[in-house]
């Protein structure tokens, strides 16, 4: 076997090559970060059934208990990424208690107070105990429960508001019965950190979306078999919005899922209704917002990044009480742009699924039938009286929106900042630095706003706003080598710092959405040559893992990098035409994180101990919740001699240094054909050759390519199997 030598790695065709040497370390499994967590759980909602889907791959095919059928791609997007994001929505909403419990809720409070006296003790056993809101409580979710043919868990905490930080460990062993009985999984309130962040909170709504979206899309029958929604079949009684058990349809695509996402959905309506009702600031003091005729132009308010919360007690046996404004204390007055964009892509989302006008699909017409005025009130052109939740979701959408532009964005520069405030005469004062991952994140949140406002001012702010940004990321935050900084400061350049993956990933996913939304295709452009930039300094192909800061062999995975990751993987394959990105993002996923969920349950295959040997452990009779671990190390062995033992072999790029002429050999045991690639230092595809099979080398003419730095690459059928650095020196 030969053996050689490469500047990066040379590759692997199998998932298990790792370094024998080398073990990977979880630093911290303790502590839930909400807002980096919910990022994560959100790019991997996306980058799993949707995303296999768009591969090409029938999701009937896939089997939890079948690992890597009908292939490693399929299985590792369709069931692993999917489920995933749902341990982790689940787990924050239903299980933690991490955050305030919805019994105490803007809405929940509200009907509770229009109730007789006779209602205290009519749906919790027949005792009144001096408040309704626990009878409301029941008699909402007992609602849910009918509506969707499921009865509900018992021991769930939801919550409508999350708290920004907590700690895993669980005061308790996990039961066996943790599916239907939440009490077990319940975490220790008296080690969270109990300030509401809008990040925190943003984040987790937009999780909320995407599975009140994908749950209620649908209607299902009493054999609990989906019912295709046509815009006449209903679970409705006929000429009014309340729900008709005779029709035997059911709200949601299955028992469960419409259980879920009613509860979902009530949880970021109270959530929102807090927000606006209590936690606006206006330099000194807390309180009200109104969207219908909010200007900040005639006085600013805005959601603070932190606002500590004191619980009360209020009877032995319900949860505590944080339902006044005395009970909220702004302890961080600045104005974080990833809180507001976070927020801002959530009710954004809703806008869209919540929008009386929208019959362009089947789902739509499932989410006419929640937005009527029942389960849900309908919006207030249908009703001609008080706001619903569409009217809600769009009227925060538009608070959020003018507040980014007058607090975050710098129309001298033209690009957003990361921070700001207000002086004592209410007027903003802005940062001056910008995050590569807010640039990037920014545009992506921008251009779901967009749409929602088609045909209005705010529409042409937003179009502007995003094509300036994406501008100023091109001509501003890519330096001379081709890599982006990460961050930029007007006045004084880029971040002179090593390059972070997670700022490179966060600037693939905010160009490609960029393009999508403007079909520039300058974007794109940028956008792929970015993309390559990454795989070329970051990705290590035999040992199917990525490098967090360039040049460091030893990388520091986290939910925050890893959600910045998936994002532009699948953004390069779905929207950049990158072949080998799903390839490389499974083979990272196998070995990073899985690696940094602590635990697994039935949806992907565990059934105790690790059962499906993914290194995994089953959450029943552990004390950790289905998270991903806060923080997980790994030293590679970044340059060197490796011998690789599978068909393809050796990979030898030589002379290098070369001036006119290199010779490329490999040794490869199967007849395929080998694409060979050259990158500038930039990833811009210079050259590509295709060594057809049974060939062991080409030559490639160097002449029309300046001194410089490139890549080659080798690819066979779609898996990028080596990189090595070539120096062009003439």
């Amino acid at each position: 076997m030969k053996k050689i030598t490469t500047y990066l790695m040379t590759a692997a065709l199998a998932t298990t090559c790792y370094q024998a040497n080398a073990q990977f370390v979880i630093n911290n499994d303790s502590t839930f970060t909400t807002a980096q967590q919910m990022l994560l759980a959100n790019e991997l909602f996306e980058s799993g059934e949707p995303f296999a889907e768009a591969l090409g791959n029938n999701l009937d095919l896939l089997d939890p208990f079948v690992l890597n059928t009908p292939d490693s791609v399929a299985y590792t997007t369709g069931i692993e990424n999917y489920e995933y994001s749902r341990y982790l929505l689940n787990t924050l909403n239903g299980r933690s208690s991490m955050g305030l419990h919805m019994m105490w809720s803007p809405a929940v409070m509200a009907n509770a107070a229009m109730m007789p006296s006779s209602f205290d003790g009519s749906m919790t056993g027949g005792t009144p105990n001096g408040y309704k809101e626990d009878d409301m409580m029941m008699m909402m979710i007992g609602n849910f429960g009918m509506n969707a043919n499921q009865a509900p868990p018992m021991n769930a905490w939801p919550q409508f508001s999350d708290f920004i930080q907590g700690s895993t460990y669980l005061p308790q062993t996990v039961a066996p019965d943790f599916a239907t009985n939440y009490g077990s999984t319940r975490w220790d309130r008296s080690k969270m950190d109990k300030t509401l962040n809008l990040a925190a909170m943003g984040q987790s709504l937009q999780k909320q979306y995407f599975w009140a979206q994908d749950m209620l899309g649908a209607f299902h029958d009493g054999a609990d078999a989906e019912v295709v929604p046509t815009g006449a079949n209903s679970p409705d009684s006929i000429g009014k919005p309340t729900f008709d058990p005779a029709n035997n349809i059911f709200y949601g695509g299955n028992n469960l899922d419409g259980f879920i996402g009613q509860v979902l959905t009530a949880v970021s309506i109270n959530k929102t209704m807090n927000l606006i009702n209590h936690l606006a600031y206006d330099g000194t003091t807390l309180g009200p917002i109104d969207p219908m005729t909010y200007d900040p132009a005639a006085g600013i308010k805005y959601f603070p990044t932190k606002i500590a919360v004191t619980e009360s007690m209020v009877l032995a046996g319900l949860p505590p009480s944080a339902s006044s404004q005395a009970n909220y204390t702004v302890t961080d007055a600045n104005s974080m742009l990833f809180d507001q964009l976070s927020y801002l892509a959530g009710t954004a989302s809703y806008v869209n699924m919540m929008n009386p006008n929208d019959n362009s699909d089947a789902a739509h017409k499932a989410y006419h039938e929640v937005f009527d005025g029942y389960p849900f009130p309908a919006d207030m052109a249908t009703t001609g009286g008080a706001p619903g939740p569409y009217d809600l979701m769009k009227g925060t959408s538009k608070i959020l929106f003018l507040n980014i532009n007058a607090m975050h964005y710098n129309s001298t520069a033209n690009t957003f900042v990361d921070q700001s405030s207000l002086n004592g005469s209410g007027v903003p004062v802005l940062g001056n630095t910008i995050s590569a991952e807010n640039a990037g994140y920014i545009i992506v949140t921008l251009t779901k706003f967009a749409q929602e406002f088609a045909g209005t001012p705010l529409q042409t702010m937003a179009d502007n706003a995003i094509t300036a940004q994406a501008d100023f990321i091109i001509a501003n935050f890519k330096d001379a080598s081709g890599g982006y900084f990460n961050g930029f400061t007007i006045g004084t350049g880029g971040d002179a710092t090593t390059k972070t993956l997670a700022a490179n990933a966060a600037i693939v996913r905010g160009l490609y959405a960029a393009y999508s939304y403007t079909n520039n295709a300058t974007y794109l452009t940028e956008a792929n040559a970015a993309y390559n930039y990454m795989i070329n300094n970051f990705y290590l192909p035999s040992e199917n893992g990525f490098l967090t800061e360039m040049g460091n062999a030893t990388a520091t995975y986290t939910p925050w990098n890893l959600a910045l990751f998936s994002g532009a993987m699948r953004e390069a394959s779905l929207v950049g035409g990158q072949t080998e990105a799903a390839n490389i993002y499974t083979r990272v996923f196998k070995f990073v994180y899985n690696k940094m969920i602590l635990t697994e349950a039935e949806a992907t295959g565990e059934s105790g101990s690790d059962s499906d040997g993914d290194g995994v452990t089953y959450i029943a009779g552990g004390t950790l919740p289905f998270v991903f671990a806060e923080q997980g190390q790994y030293t590679y062995s970044s340059v060197g001699v490796n011998e690789i033992d599978f068909g393809f072999n050796s990979f030898n790029v030589y002379p290098n240094p070369a001036q006119n002429q290199v010779s490329i050999d490999f040794n490869l045991e199967e007849v395929k054909d080998v694409r060979i690639d050259i990158y500038d230092n930039s990833g811009r595809l210079i050259q590509t050759e295709v060594a057809t099979a049974g060939t062991q080398g080409l030559t490639l003419n160097l002449n029309n390519m300046n001194t410089g730095n490139y890549f080659v690459r080798a690819t066979i059928d779609n898996e990028l199997v080596a990189i090595e650095k070539l120096v062009v020196a003439k």
